[in-house]
């Protein structure tokens, strides 16, 4: 009985952290890069003392005009993990229900799958309670107006997956 008990909470647990990245891998690729520089940044920030990691997608545009080329908005939530900053086997990371979310907006421009570095893509992550919809406007205008040359495509008026 004992065994079967301790099977169950070994099972238990591995769902619970195999859905903490099942998210992310549903997503993607494109949209991988910007969740992967986002985690980057939010996982080295000196004020963040647990691990993030994604959590769902809220909404996702893109516009490809060609040659390789695409323009990427991305707007997802991150959530606290029960590891460690600097947790390099996530894979055992279940999330907390105790900490805000960290609500994010990344857009930025890939060229033959790769991020570009011009224009340098845009970051905005803020925790929920903090988050206004005068933020929200910012981002979009401000990935709106990013300096892309290719007939300056606006990338919110695609319709998104």
């Amino acid at each position: 009985m004992a065994a079967a008990l301790l099977w169950l909470l070994a099972a238990g647990t591995l769902l619970v952290s195999a859905g903490a990245n099942e998210a992310y891998d549903l997503l993607h690729e494109a949209y991988k890069k910007g969740v992967d520089l986002t985690l980057e940044q939010i996982n080295s920030h000196v004020g963040i003392n647990h691990h993030f990691l994604f959590f769902k997608s809220l909404s996702k545009s893109d516009i490809q005009p060609g040659f390789d080329v695409a323009y990427i908005y991305h707007n997802f939530v991150l959530k606290a993990t029960k590891c460690s900053k600097g947790t390099v086997d996530t894979s055992n990371c279940p999330f907390r229900n105790d900490r805000p979310l960290i609500d994010c907006a990344v857009c930025y421009k890939t060229y033959d799958g790769v991020v570009e570095a011009a224009p340098m893509p845009y970051i905005h992550c803020i925790h929920r309670p903090a988050l206004t919809e005068v933020m929200k406007t910012a981002r979009i205008n401000h990935c709106n107006e990013m300096g892309y040359s290719s007939g300056a495509p606006t990338l919110l008026a695609s319709i998104g997956a």
